[in-house]
């Protein structure tokens, strides 16, 4: 009898144990699917140093002047790892534009290896609210800098995608136009490109004001980026722009470069998924940074 009873309180306490156990599987089941069964695809956007996460303001709006549906969010993470927002992602957007700031916006390799990880931590935060298991890049400047650091050591491949990644007047090799002094940031990326995921198509713009540089950035440093993405990823792709607004800070902004984003970045460029909200949906109040590197 005691023998009987013994074995009934072993079965409860196992029920017990159990049920805890069980909803929590559920919960990572569940939450596991709902990301993979995501639509969403954000187009993310990471500025360069000095400027603040209102840098993409005008080239947003061009893109919601050509497509329709892009909502429109803004994040600026703090140097104690907190995110404040403006602006939101509207039901039904399946690629809203996403700009990542930072309050330390400073140059610097020491400051983008900071950024990287900030980066890092948005990601998640955004992964967390909007559930996407996949995405686009786009970095200005130093901005492509830290994407490129995030992709070979933030990046977990197992639970996010990146589809596309475009630079524009990304300075690999920094202010050096000779390949052969490699900068410290350029060497370590070249050391780490293995982890560069191999399935994504990648562009690097870069613009020639006088044919030599943009301005700030010699074109020999952009192309230095092909010995960090090349051969590594699934396509490379090296654009050279000229002409009018080609000098660095005016990139983002140039007309041939807003096609290539277009063309190339967005998967439906003309979608129209907001209950007819056109143009602008979720445009925020904007101020220009101070200095736009």
């Amino acid at each position: 009898m005691k023998r009987i009873a013994g074995v009934l309180v072993g079965l409860i306490l196992l029920v017990i144990i159990s049920i805890p156990a069980y909803d929590y599987q559920k919960g990572v089941v569940a939450n596991a699917r709902v990301i993979h069964n995501s639509r969403m695809a954000p187009v993310i956007f990471i500025p360069g140093s000095s400027a603040t996460q209102n840098r993409f303001d005008s080239l947003i709006k061009e893109l919601n002047s050509r497509s329709t549906g892009h909502s429109y969010l803004k994040l600026t993470v703090h140097t104690d790892d907190s995110i404040t927002t403006t602006g939101g992602v509207k039901a039904g957007d399946n690629e809203p534009f996403i700009v990542v700031g930072f309050e330390n916006n400073k140059d610097g390799y020491a400051n983008i290896k900071k950024q990287a990880r900030w980066f890092s931590i948005a990601m998640k935060f955004l992964q967390n609210r909007y559930r996407f298991n996949n995405f686009v890049g786009i970095g200005h400047s130093n901005g492509g800098l830290i994407y490129t650091l995030y992709l070979e050591e933030y990046l977990n491949q197992d639970d996010l995608t990146i589809n596309k990644l475009m630079t524009i007047g990304t300075p690999y090799n920094l202010s050096e136009k000779n390949i052969a002094n490699r900068t410290e940031i350029l060497s370590d990326m070249i050391k780490l490109k293995s982890y560069l995921p191999k399935n994504i198509q990648m562009w690097s713009i870069a613009g020639t004001e006088n044919y030599s540089d943009d301005g700030i950035v010699p074109v020999e440093s952009v192309e230095a980026g092909k010995y960090v993405y090349q051969d590594q990823v699934r396509q490379y792709t090296l654009i050279n722009v000229t002409g009018s607004d080609s000098q660095h800070s005016d990139l983002p902004q140039n007309q041939e470069i807003v096609g290539y984003i277009q063309q190339y970045m967005l998967t439906n460029p003309n979608q129209n998924r907001l209950g007819g909200n056109r143009g602008n949906p979720t445009q925020p109040s904007s101020s220009s940074s101070s200095s736009k590197k």
